[in-house]
C-alpha cells in the first residue's frame, strides 16, 4: 500500500515540524578560496551560461548561483501559473475522463482547501493520501510517501485526517482501515474517536459514499461557500514558503520508517531547477505534455512531474492509476505526449509492449529517467526507439528534495548511459572517504554528501536520527557511494546502506524482517536482494522455521498481503536450517546472497 502524509492543500495550509537546520557552514580550510574557480562555457543552448568543475583535483563541485531561489509557496506558484496561461490544459487523467485547465484546476484546488477548513481541519493538522495515482491525489495534496504501513503512519505524523477510495483492485482500502480502526464503521463522519489512532478524526472517501466517511464532492462543493473561501484567503497570509509542505516517508538501516519533511522552499526550487535543466522556459505547449505512469507518493512523480508541470504551465497526463506500460503508450498517442517519467524498470515494460509499433511516438522529444541505476544499452535504447533525444538521468533522495545531479539534455548519450549527470544549481557535492571523512580524490570512490537549499528539515519528529544524517556543517550523508570525474560528472556505483532496489523501489531488509518475526512459525529471517534481469533485484527471503513447525513458500505470501506493499512481498522464499555466518556469529549476507542465486539458478 502507499500512504502520502502531507500538509493540508497546496501550500494553503501547513503543519509545524521540526525548525529550519540553520545557514549553511563555512567550507572546510584548504579548498574554500577556490570555490569560485573551475568553471568552463557551455553551449549557448543551454539554461547555464557556466558549468562548474571540480576543484583542485578532489571531488567537490558547487552549483551555480547566479539566478536567485524563489521564495514563494506551492499555492502561490499555482496561482501565477494560472493567470499567465488559464486556459491552457493543466490536468488530464484519461481512467476518469478528467481535463482541466489550470484556471479549472486551481478553482477545483481552493474549494478543496476551502471545504476542508469547514470541516474542522486547520493549520497544523496533517493530511494523508492513500491510493493509486487519480486526480484526487492531484487534488488534495501534492505529496509522497515511501510505501509503508498505514497504521504506522498515521501514528507517526499525527494525522488528524485521511483520504482514500474505497478499493482498487484487490486492494480493499476501507476493509484494512477498518481493520485497525473498527470504530469506524459506527462514528459520525468528521467525528472519529479512535483508541489506537486518536488523532485521526476525519475520514474522506474519494469515490463512494462509505460509513464513519465525508464524500469528496461534497467537501469540495461545501468549500465553494464564499463564507469558507473568505476564511481560506484569509489562512494564505501567514504562511511562509519555509513552513513544511510534505512528509515523506523513506526507510533507514533500521528498517523503521523516517518522515523526510520537506519546506515549499525545497520543492517549489527543485521542481523549478529540475524544469530549467528539461528547458521546459524554451517549450511550446505541444512540447510540454508530460506523460507521468510513476507513483505520486514519489518524489519523480509528485516534484519532478506534478510540480515541474506547475512551475512551467505544462500539461501533466496520468496515464493510469498504477504503472501500465500499455496505457502509458497508450496516454503518448492519444495524448500527443511528448515528455515521459519513469524508472528503468518502467521503461524496460513500456520499450517491450508487444505491440509497440503500432502506437504513434512522433510527439516524443524527451524525459527523465531515475529511481535506481540504468544499464547504458537500456538509456541508448530509449533514445533511439521512443524517439527521447532529450532523455536526461536524474539522481537525489527523498531528504533532498530530492534531485541533485541531472543531465543537460545536451548531453552526449554516452555521458547520459555513464553517469547521473552535473551538479544542479545552489547545491552543494562531496564525495568523502568513508572511515575518515576527508575528501577523496577524483574517480576515488566515496559516500556521497549534499548540502544546500535541497535539504531536508529533517525527519518528523526525531532529531536525533535527523543529528546523525545532517552533521553540525549541514551535509546531508547520502548513504551511496559515488566517483566524480573532472567534468563534474557523478556516477553512482554501490551503496552503503544495506538497501534492495526493486523496479525503483527502495526495500530495506530490516523492515521486512521485522514484519516476517511476527509470524507464529517464524524463528529466524533474513531478507536478500538477489539479481533480476527485469527488476534490477528481487526480494528473497531465507526464512528459519520454529522446530516442528511447516508452512509453504504460498503460505508465507498470503501472510503478507494486505499487511506490506505489494511490491515489498518477496518474489522468492527459501526455507533454511542455517545461515553463513563469520567468526563472531555475525550473518554474511554478501555470501547469503551468493547461495540464494546459486540455488535459485539465477
Amino acid at each position: 500500500m502507499a500512504i502520502c502524509v502531507g500538509m493540508l492543500r497546496l501550500a494553503r495550509l501547513r503543519a509545524r515540524g521540526p525548525g529550519v537546520l540553520g545557514t549553511r557552514a563555512v567550507l572546510a580550510r584548504g579548498w574554500q578560496e577556490a570555490r569560485l574557480q573551475g568553471v568552463r562555457p557551455l553551449s549557448s543552448r543551454a539554461a547555464d551560461n557556466t558549468i562548474p568543475l571540480p576543484i583542485g583535483g578532489l571531488s567537490y563541485v558547487q552549483g551555480l548561483t547566479k539566478r536567485g531561489l524563489i521564495h514563494e509557496t506551492v499555492g502561490q506558484c499555482l496561482e501565477a501559473t494560472a493567470k499567465r496561461v488559464p486556459d491552457r490544459e493543466a490536468l488530464v487523467v484519461p481512467q476518469e475522463s478528467i481535463r482541466l485547465t489550470f484556471a479549472q484546476l486551481k478553482e477545483e484546488v481552493d474549494k478543496a482547501a476551502s471545504g476542508l477548513l469547514s470541516i474542522g481541519l486547520c493549520k497544523g493538522d496533517r493530511l494523508g493520501m492513500w491510493g493509486p495515482n487519480s486526480y484526487a491525489w492531484v487534488l488534495m495534496q501534492l505529496a509522497t510517501a515511501q510505501a509503508m504501513e498505514l497504521e504506522y503512519a498515521l501514528k507517526k505524523v499525527g494525522c488528524k485526517a485521511l483520504a482514500f477510495p474505497k478499493q482498487f483492485k484487490t486492494q480493499q482500502y476501507y476493509h484494512i482501515l477498518k481493520q485497525i480502526c473498527p470504530e469506524l464503521e459506527r462514528a459520525q463522519p468528521g467525528d472519529l474517536k479512535s483508541q489506537r489512532l486518536p488523532d485521526l478524526t476525519t475520514v474522506i472517501s474519494v469515490d463512494d459514499p462509505l460509513p464513519g466517511t465525508l464524500l469528496l464532492d461534497e467537501v469540495v462543493a461545501s468549500g465553494g461557500k464564499e463564507q469558507h473561501l473568505a476564511q481560506l484567503r484569509y489562512n494564505q497570509q501567514f504562511l511562509s514558503c519555509h513552513d513544511p509542505i510534505n512528509i515523506q516517508f523513506t526507510s533507514g538501516t533500521t528498517g523503521r520508517p523516517k518522515g523526510a519533511t520537506l519546506s515549499h522552499y525545497n520543492i517549489v526550487n527543485n521542481s523549478n531547477l529540475i524544469g530549467e535543466r528539461l528547458r521546459m522556459h524554451l517549450k511550446t505547449p505541444e512540447e510540454s505534455r508530460m506523460v507521468v505512469p510513476s507513483p505520486l507518493y514519489h518524489c519523480l512523480g509528485s516534484v519532478g512531474g506534478t510540480m515541474v508541470s506547475m512551475m512551467y504551465g505544462a500539461t501533466l497526463i496520468l496515464s493510469s492509476p498504477t504503472f501500465d506500460g500499455k496505457k502509458a503508450l497508450e496516454a503518448i498517442s492519444k495524448e500527443r505526449g511528448s515528455l515521459l517519467y519513469g524508472t528503468p524498470t518502467m521503461f524496460v515494460d513500456i520499450l517491450n509492449q508487444p505491440d509497440f509499433s503500432s502506437y504513434d511516438i512522433s510527439a516524443m522529444r524527451g524525459g527523465v529517467i531515475a529511481g535506481s541505476p540504468a544499464p547504458p544499452e537500456l538509456i541508448r535504447a530509449i533514445i533511439d526507439k521512443l524517439n527521447m533525444k532529450e532523455l536526461v538521468v536524474a539522481y537525489g533522495t527523498t531528504e533532498n528534495s530530492p534531485v541533485t545531479f541531472m543531465n543537460f539534455t545536451e548531453d552526449t548519450v554516452e555521458r547520459k548511459a555513464e553517469s547521473v549527470g552535473r551538479i544542479m544549481p545552489h547545491t552543494e557535492a562531496q564525495i568523502v572517504n568513508m572511515k575518515t571523512g576527508t575528501l577523496v580524490e577524483l574517480n576515488t570512490p566515496g559516500e556521497l554528501c549534499i548540502r544546500g537549499y535541497c535539504v531536508m528539515l529533517g525527519y518528523w519528529g526525531e532529531p536525533q536520527k535527523t543529528e546523525e544524517t545532517i552533521g553540525q556543517d549541514k551535509w546531508y550523508r547520502t548513504g551511496d557511494i559515488a566517483v566524480m570525474d573532472k567534468q563534474g560528472f557523478c556516477k553512482i556505483v554501490g551503496r552503503s546502506k544495506d538497501m534492495i532496489i526493486r523496479g525503483g523501489e527502495n526495500i530495506y531488509p530490516a523492515e521486512l524482517e521485522d514484519f516476517f518475526h511476527t509470524h507464529p512459525q517464524v524463528q529466524e529471517v533474513q531478507v536478500v536482494g538477489v539479481k533480476d534481469d527485469r527488476m534490477g533485484e528481487e526480494v528473497c527471503a531465507c526464512i528459519r522455521l520454529k522446530k516442528g513447525e511447516k508452512t509453504t513458500e504460498e503460505e508465507i505470501k498470503a501472510f503478507c498481503k494486505g499487511k506490506i506493499s505489494h511490491f515489498k512481498i518477496p518474489r522468492y522464499v527459501v526455507f533454511v536450517t542455517n545461515y553463513p555466518l563469520t567468526v563472531s556469529g555475525k550473518i554474511q549476507k554478501f555470501k547469503l546472497r551468493e547461495q540464494m542465486e546459486q540455488h535459485l539458478n539465477l
